[in-house]
Formats: C-alpha cells, sequence, structure tokens
C-alpha cells in the first residue's frame, strides 16, 4: 500500500513536470522574434513597383557602298546630331553588300544598308530580306525616288560619265586625229584599246547601270553588240565604279567610265583629269535600306529619318557633289545642271528585273 502511494506520488510529480515543460517552452517560442514565410510577407502592388528602363542602343551597324571619305563623315556627324555610334563596313560596291547581306540571312550583321543604285535593293527586298519603312520625311521627296512599296529610300542621284585622263590624252591621241569623246559610241575607236577599263556590272551598281544604259539607248540586239565591240577595248573591268577614277587620275589608264560626281571630286583634288557626261546616258538612284532582322532596327531608322533631311543633303551634295533628291538643295559646284543632262530613257523596273539574266550573259560574254 505504501509503495502504491509512492508510485502515484511520484507520477503526479512527473506530470507536473512535464506540463511546466511544456509551459516554458511554448513561452520562449512565444518571446522570439518572428521569421515571416513567403506566402506572409508583404508584397507591392505592380502599380507600386518602379518602371523597369529598356537599354536604349546608342549604336547602328552599317554596309556601306560608298567613299571612305563619305561614310566617315557620315559617321561624325550622324553622332553628333544623334549620340549614336556608327560601327560601318565599306565594301567594293553594291554588289559586294548585296551578296553579303544575303549570305548572312540566317543571322544578319548589319542595320542598314547605304549606298548603291536601288536596282541592287529590290532583289533583297523580293527576298524578305528588307524591312519595311516610309520615313515621314519621304513627303518632301520626288515620288520617284521613294520605292511605293516601302523598302528603299532614294537620297541622292548621279549620272554616269567618262574620265579622261588630260594629259596622256593630249600626248598620245591627239596627235592622231583623236578628239574628245562626247559620246558612248566614241569609245569604240581601236585608239583606245587597252586603254579604257569600267566596272563589272556584277559587283558594281554604275557597271551594271552602263551596261543597262547601252540596252536601253540601243535596244536588246544592238545593245549587246556594243558591248562585245567594247569590250575588245576594255583593259579590264574593276570591282567599284569608283576604281576606274583611281587609275585613270594616276595615268596607268587613259579613260575609263564612272560616276561624274566623283570624277569631279577627284579632279578638285588636283589629279590631270576630267569629266564627260555623253549623250543619253543613265542615272542612279542612290538607295538606304533597313536590314530586316539587325539588332538596331530602331536606330536604323532614325537613320533614314536624318538622311533625309536638307542639312544632311547638303553635306552629301557639298561632300560627295552628287545631287541631292531633294529640290531645296542646290546642285554641287562644277557639275552640270541636272536639267542640261540628256538622259536616256532608263526603266528602272525592268533594270531590275533583268539584272540576274544580263549580268549572266555579261559574265559569259568576257569570260570570267
Amino acid at each position: 500500500m505504501y509503495k502504491m502511494q509512492r508510485f502515484q506520488a511520484a507520477s503526479v510529480v512527473m506530470a507536473v513536470i512535464l506540463s511546466m515543460v511544456t509551459v516554458l517552452s511554448g513561452c520562449a517560442t512565444g518571446n522570439s522574434t518572428p521569421t515571416a514565410s513567403p506566402a506572409s510577407a508583404p508584397t507591392k502592388s505592380a502599380s507600386s513597383e518602379p518602371a523597369k528602363k529598356t537599354v536604349e542602343s546608342k549604336k547602328l551597324v552599317v554596309y556601306a557602298a560608298l567613299n571612305e571619305d563619305d561614310i566617315v563623315q557620315i559617321q561624325k556627324k550622324f553622332k553628333e546630331d544623334t549620340g549614336i555610334e556608327i560601327e560601318y563596313l565599306r565594301l567594293s560596291g553594291a554588289g559586294e553588300a548585296s551578296t553579303r547581306i544575303q549570305a548572312e540571312k540566317a543571322t544578319p550583321k548589319a542595320d542598314i544598308f547605304v549606298g548603291g543604285s536601288v536596282e541592287f535593293y529590290d532583289p533583297l527586298a523580293q527576298q524578305g530580306l528588307l524591312e519595311k519603312y516610309t520615313s515621314p520625311n519621304a513627303k518632301d521627296i520626288e515620288s520617284r525616288f521613294n520605292d511605293p512599296k516601302g523598302f528603299w529610300q532614294g537620297w541622292y542621284m548621279g549620272v554616269l560619265g567618262i574620265v579622261i585622263n588630260k594629259d596622256r590624252f593630249k600626248k598620245e591621241l591627239e596627235p592622231k586625229g583623236i578628239k574628245m569623246p562626247t559620246t558612248w559610241d566614241d569609245l569604240l575607236d581601236p585608239n583606245y584599246k587597252g586603254q579604257f577599263i569600267t566596272s563589272n556590272p556584277a559587283t558594281a551598281g554604275g557597271g551594271y547601270i552602263f551596261v543597262a544604259d547601252q540596252l536601253f539607248r540601243l535596244g536588246e540586239e544592238k545593245g549587246w553588240d556594243y558591248l562585245k565591240k567594247l569590250n575588245a577595248n576594255v583593259h579590264h573591268y574593276t570591282p567599284a565604279a569608283g576604281d576606274g577614277i583611281n587609275l585613270t587620275a594616276t595615268g596607268e589608264f587613259v579613260a575609263a567610265m564612272s560616276w561624274a560626281h566623283d570624277i569631279v571630286k577627284s579632279a578638285q583634288k588636283g589629279f590631270p583629269i576630267q569629266v564627260i557626261v555623253p549623250e543619253q546616258t543613265a542615272f542612279e538612284i542612290g538607295g538606304v535600306g533597313i536590314v530586316k532582322g539587325g539588332e538596331n532596327t530602331d536606330n536604323a531608322k532614325k537613320f533614314v529619318d536624318w538622311l533625309l533631311t536638307k542639312p544632311v543633303g547638303e553635306m552629301n551634295t557639298k561632300m560627295s557633289n552628287r545631287y541631292s533628291v531633294r529640290k531645296d538643295v542646290a546642285p554641287p559646284d562644277g557639275m552640270i545642271k541636272i536639267e542640261d543632262v540628256k538622259l536616256v530613257n532608263y526603266d528602272r523596273d525592268k533594270a531590275s528585273q533583268m539584272k540576274a539574266d544580263v549580268v549572266k550573259k555579261f559574265t559569259e560574254m568576257i569570260g570570267k
């Protein structure tokens, strides 16, 4: 009996102790600093969060079919006006730029293709490689310089001419009774054999327009006959139209075909050359287009807008001697007035459509 009482008393004591431990344990927990769970953490409403700012690109990658000094000045002025830095790759001609854009279509590297005739832009647009964009400044430009489909924009105009090295002509051809050429047909004279160069239509916009010029002024059959005869006088075909000016200016050749504005520009530097704009010459519409899929499309649009402004038109006319597409920009110094140029009836749409076939036939004709 005594043992039973001792056991019951011990049980009561143990129960009391356990109860006290539980109470103390609960008090300790209650006095600690609470840690909020993710579910109970306070959240900010969407409207109270600061908006995330998208980092604005200050870069533009340009493929340029322009003279080096021209694109350098454009690069400098665009940075001054917009704060956007141009990274450019100067290519030998519009044909090379076009080929590069086609090769990179899976992962475009450029944002802008600028320079060269719009005949090189139409095929790119048809392949879906150019971004459709019509600048608000296009309303100030004559309609023939604007692509009605919106894939390219004309911003300058140039006419084809003949560059003559005056020193060599006077020394070598004048004594033979040869007069300065005034027409494309004058270049068929055998005295120019090996002394005349022009550019390849596969790589140079000027080269292709020259070939198309002959086909439009003479007709298909007579045009190809002319090109075959001229080929007998051509020393070689250069990758870019401007190459002929340099080689003639340094006296390596007597004559070449190139852009009149580039010829005048070199003559103003003191080279013994002069420009002749023959009858029934052709003209280019210098283009600019946005490469589809480029990383800086917004900046590319800004570039097109900028290019069409009057100050930039005046700058380009001054630095390159090209005619501006804007009527409120004066003609370049030293250039024949555009109204005095006797232009061939140049069908630009047809020229674009027949380009691939013409280049193929021409390449076969010259055996390269």
